[in-house]
């Protein structure tokens, strides 16, 4: 069986990362940045009052009370007509340019104004209330990295830097299938012997939806070597990845392995990992090609550890597998020394972790109330009480590179 890692390793270098495109930031949230990001000017860029008040040169308000002439009023979006000067004052807006002459603003709850002059009641330190010009982004200064994931808070810092069209990375559209004669729609009221609803499709969509790529859905494809081939041909055409599950086995009615022979360079592995040992992975006319096992457990195992990483990489991303913390085992568990084995766990109130339910590849509904999957590394026979376990956190963002996973 070939080694979990070395598969790892084998399937991130064979995909590549999408073309580079520009994107207004109202379509950027969720892609990869392609370049660094240099901030222009400063962000703010001027210095500016942070609330309603009186500005004032420092040294005025040093002790109070004292009072103030005020010259004039200046609101957001305009500069004032003068400077202040020693004894004067110029009422502020938040977010007002600070006049010339002034270093420090006293808040309006502070004073009492009136007939054009205003009494402060309480001492301020000079640079109170102060926002400087560059003191969120400094022009000039490295701002976001080339592989960084935008979130609606990276959108704001383009915007107020004028990164209205940053390059990014093409997101990718992935295919996706289920196949087989047995697999019929969720909303087929009542199953036939021998039948079963999809749900590797609505489980791989929601995967996918989460990893933040386009998902173009081609539905269950049944055991006809005819219609299998057009249809694979077709999603490897219009799209970027090909998904499937379902017909990787060594069955003779494994359809798949037999047509992914026929139309490109596909592999179908042994993986020494349990579940989602049996693994096809290639191309079809130059399209990556994912074919997933068809128990639920085990597509989402091997979603977890080939394809969502993938896919991160082709969007450019920089970290591309989920995190990682520990736990300890709460009760004995026996595991197979020559694979990975991924269990699903739960923890309990005082944190140590305990199987969520049946650990069958087809059990999908422990998967659903589980907090992550403990890995049991290769070699290892038993898990005992108080052992120390890896937990891959499935339910949070990415936050590992390949260099810190694979080396």
């Amino acid at each position: 069986m070939r080694p979990l890692p070395d598969a790892q390793r084998d399937v991130l270098a064979a995909v590549r990362r999408l073309p580079v495109v520009e994107v207004d930031l109202d379509a950027a949230l969720g892609l990869v940045l392609a370049e660094d990001v240099f901030a222009p000017h400063d962000v703010p860029p001027f210095a500016n009052s942070a609330m309603d008040g009186f500005a004032v040169i420092g040294s005025d308000v040093s002790t109070a009370p004292v009072e103030l002439e005020v010259s004039e009023d200046v609101a957001a979006g305009h500069v004032a007509r003068g400077a202040v000067t020693p004894g004067s004052a110029i009422r502020i807006m938040t977010g007002a340019p600070l006049p010339d002459g002034a270093d420090t603003v006293v808040r309006v709850e502070d004073t009492e104004s009136s007939h054009g002059r205003v009494r402060i009641h309480v001492s301020v330190a000079p640079g109170t209330a102060v926002r400087q010009a560059g003191g969120d982004v400094a022009a000039g200064s490295l701002v976001f990295g080339a592989g960084t994931q935008l979130t609606p808070a990276h959108l704001g810092v383009l915007a107020a830097i004028g990164a209205a069209r940053p390059a990014v990375h093409r997101n990718p559209c992935v295919a996706l299938m289920s196949t087989g004669d047995e697999v019929l729609p969720p909303d087929t009221p009542s199953l036939t012997p021998g039948t079963i609803r999809d749900a590797n499709r609505p489980l791989l969509k929601g995967l996918l939806a989460e990893a933040g790529v386009e998902v173009r859905d081609f539905g269950i494809v049944p055991d006809d070597a005819g219609l299998l081939r057009s249809t694979l041909r077709t999603a490897a055409a219009e799209c970027d990845v090909v998904v499937t599950s379902g017909g990787v086995s060594m069955g003779d009615y494994d359809l798949v392995k037999q047509i992914l022979t026929e139309l490109g360079s596909v592999e179908l592995w042994k993986v020494a990992m349990q579940p989602a040992k049996p693994f096809a992975f290639g191309s079809i006319e130059g399209t990556p090609l994912f074919g997933l096992p068809g128990n639920p457990v085990s597509v989402m195992v091997a979603f977890e550890n080939f394809l969502r990483p993938a896919l991160l990489h082709m969007r450019g991303a920089s970290r591309v597998f989920r995190p990682e913390s520990t736990g300890t085992w709460a009760e004995r568990v026996k595991t197979d020394p020559a694979k990975t084995v991924f269990l699903r766990v739960k923890r309990d109130a005082e944190g140590a972790v305990r199987l969520a339910g049946s650990q069958q590849s087809n059990a999908l509904s422990a998967t659903a109330t589980a907090d992550a999957f403990a890995v049991v590394v290769a070699g290892v026979e038993s898990m005992e009480v108080g052992d120390v376990v890896p937990l891959l956190e499935f339910r949070l963002p990415a936050s590992r590179t390949i260099q810190e996973v694979l080396g």
